[in-house]
């Protein structure tokens, strides 16, 4: 990988006649490869990215919905007198300090492939698995500290093929440039119309895949932001409403049925309007609150079956979904992207969501330079064997008797009496108009949250109050 700084790519970019609209882009394989990593990132390394580069002024800070509040909760922050604010839960509240680093520094089961983009938005970090235990085929196993692959020397191909040519629409629909039948192509990237458009030629530096990043978070339109807006960026709504009920992907059906895992909520709320005020939860909801950090995009376009409310990213995400194997870097990439597995270890014994973790990786030994090292991939070379991960168990949040307090934008702060008072006098809410409603949180409620979370800041709000049965019989509690 190259100075991450000094790296651009070439677009050549078709403008309507107007000069208002990007029809559509065509890009090579390596500039492919940087908008594909997008789906391989965990949201919380998206949120942390977008931090690190726009900062945390008003004016320029990106927030994601109510991860951004979610991910901040657990950071230690610089105030502006210059004092540092204690993050919302110290390290006492996690099951290890390791667990809490993990949920601020999430990794993806891409890490090699991610070494070897032409430009990468995420600083250099040495992967290493404190403690591998794993089985060979063999039946021999091995037990001591082996570093995943991180070195970019494995020449080649990414996640696209090279040499092959793209073309991406404005809303990020992306598919091979075929020059037999290019009208095809154009129509599967929704376009219909080319009449008077004009060629540019724009130069992408780093600056400008961090506008994309943002961009395709935020926007339906994040090329034409970029390239005629000088890189502002419209943010089509961080208040949409979420969409009545939620269609989980067709590949995860059969896990849904064997999941019966329910967690208690406790929602205190207003009787005179029937607004959420803020939630009571334990140690497992927060869990699973935090959990959803370490989901790579990808992994959040597959439970939802590609209907999050990114647009753009959904997209994006379908494109590569309905993309032919043979423009892809190996036969299994296009599903390792569209259903991604998560790093062994990842997974919370909480969680309730439908994910899986990478328990197969591959042991690499090369004699000659007695180097070894594992990748996911068994892509490297050297003498390859396949590896057994032993299951990881383990929560983030610690276990134990502690409650906790979460707000609409999915601030977490353990509960305290005197708090959740001083939020009701802040509110001006007597006692006498709160009530406490007992849900339960299964599946869909889980991937209701998930998707909200995404866009809104009040994400139990759209996720839970919206639900009818929850209006028509709540269970309450004076």
């Amino acid at each position: 990988m190259s100075d991450t700084k000094d790296v651009e790519f070439t677009l050549k970019v078709m403008i309507n006649k107007q000069k208002t609209k990007v029809v559509f882009a065509e890009i090579d394989s390596d500039f492919a490869d940087v908008l594909i990593s997008f789906l391989t990132m965990p949201l919380g390394t998206i949120i942390r990215v977008l931090k690190n580069h726009y900062g945390e002024d008003e004016e320029t800070r990106v927030n994601i919905g109510s991860l951004t509040t979610l991910y901040d909760g657990l950071l230690i922050r610089l105030c502006k007198t210059n004092t540092y604010h204690l993050s919302n839960l110290d390290n006492d509240h996690f099951e290890t300090e390791a667990a809490k680093k993990l949920l601020l520094h999430p990794e993806s089961s891409f890490e090699a492939e991610r070494l070897r983009l032409k430009i990468d938005m995420i600083r250099p970090t040495r992967t290493i698995i404190s403690y591998f235990t794993g089985t060979c085929r063999c039946g021999k196993s091995l037990n001591r500290k082996v570093g995943l692959l991180e070195e970019s020397e494995v020449a080649g191909e990414v996640f696209a093929t090279k040499k092959t040519t793209f073309l991406i629409s404005d809303d990020m629909r992306m598919a091979p440039s075929v020059a037999v039948s290019i009208m095809q192509t154009l129509t599967n990237i929704g376009i219909t119309d080319t009449g008077g458009a004009e060629l540019r030629i724009v130069t992408f530096g780093f600056n400008e895949i961090m506008d994309l990043l943002k961009g395709s978070l935020l926007s339906r339109t994040p090329l034409s932001d970029i390239i005629l807006e000088k890189g502002r960026v419209v943010d089509f709504g961080g208040t949409r409403k979420s969409e009545p009920g939620v269609m989980l992907n067709e590949r995860k059906k059969e896990e849904e049925t064997s999941n019966s895992k329910k967690m208690i909520l406790r929602l205190m709320v207003q009787k005179s309007n029937n607004k959420l005020l803020f939630a009571q939860a334990g140690d497992d909801f927060v869990d699973f609150l935090f959990s959803l950090l370490i989901i790579p995009i990808g992994g959040v376009e597959c439970l939802l079956g590609g209907k999050t409310r990114l647009k753009s990213i959904d997209n994006l995400y379908n494109s590569i979904a309905d993309i032919d194997d043979k423009y892809m870097a190996t036969r299994d990439m296009r599903n390792r992207i569209t259903d991604p597995k998560l790093p062994r270890g990842f997974i919370s014994t909480h969680q309730i969501l439908p994910l899986s973790e990478q328990t197969l990786v591959y042991y690499h030994q090369d004699f000659d330079n007695k180097k070894e090292w594992l990748s996911y991939s068994g892509r490297g070379g050297g003498q390859i064997r396949d590896m057994q991960y032993d299951k990881g168990e383990g929560n983030y949040v610690k276990q134990g008797l502690t409650m906790y307090t979460v707000s609409d934008d999915l601030t977490v702060t353990p509960l305290c009496m005197t708090s959740s008072l001083s939020i009701l006098n802040e509110m001006k809410i007597p006692l006498s108009d709160v009530k406490k409603v007992e849900v339960q949180v299964g599946l869909q409620e889980a991937l209701s949250i998930l998707k909200a979370s995404l866009t809104s800041t009040s994400a139990l709000t759209e996720s839970l109050m919206n639900n009818p049965m929850l209006k028509k019989q709540p269970k309450q509690e004076h």
